[in-house]
């Protein structure tokens, strides 16, 4: 009676196998999920002029442009701008 206990696996064999396969595939979607995240995921903001964050001298002249600073105030916060430093309160 050759192969009449399954080829010789075991209990053993039978449970190592399966956990393999458990493991296997758990793996497998680890991975998937990981590259997922990877290439679905946006870079952060490295300063201005990228793309869907706001310029600071564009953010001045809209408040400008809604009427909540000045035209002095704008013209010393922009040249503040410019020159890198911020502007002192009055």
């Amino acid at each position: 009676m050759m192969y009449w206990n399954d080829h010789g696996m075991s209990g053993w064999g039978i449970g190592l196998m399966t956990l393999t396969v458990l493991v296997f595939w758990a793996l497998l979607v680890a991975g998937a999920v990981v590259l997922f995240r990877h290439f679905a995921r946006t870079p952060p903001p490295d300063g201005p002029g990228e793309p869907g964050r706001p310029d600071p001298e564009q953010l001045l002249a809209d408040r400008l442009a809604r009427g909540e600073i000045e035209p002095d105030e704008y013209r010393t916060r922009l040249d503040a701008l410019r020159a890198g430093r911020t502007p002192t309160p009055r």
